[in-house]
């Protein structure tokens, strides 16, 4: 299998990273400049709010919107004060920080902490990291937990101790690695955490990364300790540079980057991290644009389509809500085999397969529902349940999928970081809000009629004007034109349709004259969605 990332950044506002496998696109991320990138950033901040209701503060961070930080988040430093039997993570053993960066959250004894009104208080100064950005009217959410990445290894300056991934699950694997890093002897009063890339590096390998993330801690307490006030403390990577530490194997055949500087920027971030592999950069140097070239252009212009066709017939269907995302598998023409139960089978097994690539394409998080079809065998409910978890394996964000409900439904939630990549790229319709549907001429036309019964009885009103799309004018003057005139005569008022061809469906207008001319004041409210 030939896996190569493509590095696009030639648009000086837009980088966009593809991971392809046999010419097929598996991963991609996209960043602009002009958008809010905070994930990973750590501050000095200031809280301006303690909400006791909800067990969390709003902390000033000096980026415009405050930030959001519970109890939850909140690192045993600074209740230790509170709680003098020790501190709560001495079972702690593997990593602690956001999924797919640092690994899973775990080990922390299970007892209360105090309430978050006992910790902090306003004006409390606090260091923190931005662990999620802010999606619509949220703020981005906040931890004290710090953790810096590097290639191998995952500084925790609060963490005191050395642990591993619990991503890497031998046994022997996980004593090796906590033997070298103890073998270097790490700094004391700081933590390190063996990331899975370390799998397979030699003990100089992380050495370099221990030396890095500790040179690196140094500069920023330094500048934690000479700053006064809310301020910038550290700030993630670039994209392209993140992307290859936290992304790029031995699996990779090749990174293919469009763009000199930034080629000179990968090559020297990869002599020094990983020397031997730092002949796998390519400089792109064709006459067709990266993207192109590879054939994977189309593929993404495709990404935001509702539909997903699947290989031997059938779809997914996805819709995304502000609460969850929702995803119906249909079979289509799919007919592999007489039998109903194994064409099911067949068809879910596929759809297993493009969920998994479509949520990581589509970076969709928070609480998914996927509609699978029915299935009557036991074998085949959990072949499948199987099956889908194996698929989700490479997703760098968390999952969790659980056992199909009553319904068949196979639940499910994906860690959010950032908003979703259809978020990120395209507004809602101002036509249709987002819903995806607007009103037929019909239905605008009784909304129409109904607004004129209302202002026509209004006092003073001697001449009406509506102004609608052309298909509802046509609508109006043909299958309305009698009642229309009806109302006429009984108000004894005039009535104008005008249309307008370059508007959108529901658009509605509406302008009203006395005897003199004169407009009307006071008119009914309008009730299509398109406003005046």
């Amino acid at each position: 299998m030939k896996k190569e990332m493509l590095v696009n950044v030639l648009q000086p506002e837009e980088t966009r990273i593809a991971i392809v496998e046999d010419g097929r696109l598996e991963e991609l991320y996209l960043e602009r400049s002009s958008g809010e990138n905070l994930v990973g950033n750590i501050y000095k901040g200031k809280v301006v709010n303690v909400e006791p209701s909800i067990q969390a503060c709003f902390v000033d961070f000096g980026e415009g919107r405050n930030g959001f930080l519970h109890v939850s988040d909140i690192e045993y430093q600074y209740f230790k004060h509170l709680r003098p039997d020790g501190d709560p993570d001495d079972d702690f053993d593997g990593p602690r920080g956001r999924g797919g960066r640092n690994g899973d959250r775990g080990g922390e004894r299970r007892q209360s902490k105090p309430q978050i009104q006992e910790i902090l208080r306003r004006g409390s100064e606090v260091l923190i990291q931005v662990i999620k950005e802010g999606l619509g009217n949220k703020g981005p959410t906040l931890s004290t937990k710090i953790s810096v990445p590097g290639r191998y290894l995952v500084l925790m300056p609060n963490l005191g101790r050395v642990g591993v991934s619990r991503k890497i699950e031998d046994d022997d694997e996980r004593r090796e690695l906590r033997r070298m890093l103890r073998d270097m002897n790490p700094p004391k009063g700081v933590g390190f955490i063996v990331r899975t890339a370390a799998l397979g590096r030699t003990q100089n390998d992380l050495k370099n990364d221990l030396t890095y993330l500790t040179k690196l801690w140094q500069s920023i307490a330094e500048k934690v300790e000479d700053s006064n006030g809310v301020c910038t403390v550290y700030e993630e990577t670039d994209i392209m540079i993140r992307t290859i530490r936290d992304t790029f194997n031995a699996d990779i055949d090749a990174v293919h980057i469009d763009a000199e500087d930034a080629f000179d920027r990968a090559k020297d971030f990869m002599d020094a991290m990983m020397p031997k592999m730092s002949s796998r950069l390519k400089l792109h140097e064709g006459s067709s644009p990266l993207f192109q070239a590879h054939g994977i252009e189309d593929e993404i212009a495709n990404i935001q389509q509702r539909q997903v066709p699947l290989k031997g017939g059938g779809s997914i269907v996805i819709d995304q809500t502000e609460a969850l995302v929702a995803i119906d598998v249909n079979s289509g023409s799919a007919r592999g085999t007489k039998d109903a139960e194994e064409s099911a089978y067949k068809v879910n097994l596929a759809a297993a397969a493009e969920i998994a690539r479509q949520l990581r394409l589509r970076d969709l998080g928070g609480v998914i529902v996927n509609d699978f079809i029915d299935m009557r065998a036991e074998r085949h409910r959990k072949g499948l349940l199987r099956a889908f978890e194996q698929h989700l394996e490479r997703d760098r964000a968390r999952t969790k999928v659980s056992r199909p409900s009553a319904f068949g439904l196979v639940e499910m939630t994906r860690q959010r970081i950032r908003p979703s990549l259809g978020r990120a790229l395209f507004n809602d319709c101002p036509c249709c809000s987002g819903t995806g549907q607007v009103k037929t001429p019909e239905s605008m036309s009784i909304e129409v009629m109904r607004v004129l019964l209302a202002a026509a009885g209004m006092k003073n009103v001697a001449e009406l004007t509506v102004t609608v799309h052309e298909a509802v004018a046509d609508d109006l003057n043909n299958r309305k034109r009698r009642e229309i005139m009806n109302l006429e005569e009984d108000r004894d008022i005039h009535i104008a349709i005008s249309a307008k061809a370059d508007t959108h469906p529901e658009f509605l207008a509406l302008a009203a004259t006395d005897d003199n001319g004169r407009p009307v004041k006071n008119l009914p409210p309008l009730p299509s969605r398109g406003g005046k």
